[in-house]
């Protein structure tokens, strides 16, 4: 069998960070989509399309988060979806005001430590069976990553029970949720459905007249404008793209944000 033939590509950025823990010591995934394009946008070249047709296996979230894969992986016969597997924690999609929307899946699942646990163990088998000669690798692998991310996680969590406190925030876009419950963090409210798209006024003075802090915290994707900060001061931001595309392995990254998360909000 050839090494082309034992190939597993990966779609997006996080879930290439998640491969990369999984394949350290090994060949790694070939990734898709470009940091950036978490899927909803960017769009895939012919040398991808190749790429897909050339994988033993192309591992993806699904339509819900990338629909710009779905006409090239939804038919594919050696594409799997994780959106499809019952392994993890979900949440539904919420508007404006933070309440859920029935019927909905927030895909952004990669944010909660339990999530990435249970990815890099699916990955482990998976890259297994592609590469059977690293399997007792990836096993290993999977497992230092989820003892590295318990610790971090656990340090957080120990911060949150000694202050005793739920910490309030703002975000651009809602893409945070999941990392809500390891941080003690509460959305009070988003700016827009979609970091694309500008807020309404009516939902700017809806954020200010519900502000539970005097100064707030917002974690926007990217650097909001100044024109709109000044609409809601006292305001802090934390810029923290929900791809982690600004991070060159997972653990440190997700510390990161976490880090930084607190550092805005405090």
């Amino acid at each position: 069998m050839s090494a082309q033939a034992a190939t597993v590509s990966v779609s997006n950025y996080p879930l290439f960070l998640l491969s990369q823990a999984v394949t350290e010591g090994a060949p790694p995934a070939k990734q898709l989509l470009q940091a950036g394009e978490v899927g909803h946008h960017g769009s895939i070249s012919p040398g991808d399309i190749k790429a897909i047709q050339d994988s033993k296996f192309v591992v993806w979230f699904g339509e819900p988060l990338e629909n710009n894969l779905a006409a090239s992986l939804n038919t594919a016969p050696n594409a799997i979806a994780l959106f499809e597997f019952d392994a993890f924690n979900r949440h539904p999609l919420r508007d404006v005001k933070g309440k859920p929307i029935a019927g909905t899946l927030d895909p952004h699942i990669w944010l909660d430590p339990e999530n990435a646990k249970a990815i890099t163990r699916a990955l482990a088998v998976i890259h297994s069976h592609a590469n059977p000669k690293y399997k007792d690798l990836y096993q290993t692998n999977a497992k230092n990553f989820a003892q590295q991310l318990d610790k971090n996680v656990a340090a957080f969590k120990q911060n949150s029970v000694q202050n005793n406190k739920t910490r309030p925030y703002w975000a651009y876009h809602d893409a945070y949720q999941y990392i809500e419950d390891s941080l003690n963090l509460k959305l009070i409210g988003s700016l827009s459905t979609d970091h694309h798209l500008a807020p309404k006024a009516s939902q700017i003075r809806w954020l200010n007249e519900q502000r539970p802090a005097k100064q707030m915290c917002l974690v926007s994707p990217s650097q909001p404008a100044k024109g709109l900060l000044a609409k809601l001061q006292p305001v802090k931001t934390t810029v923290q793209p929900e791809d982690m595309s600004n991070s060159k392995d997972f653990v440190s990254g997700w510390q990161t944000m976490a880090q930084q998360i607190y550092q805005c909000i405090s």
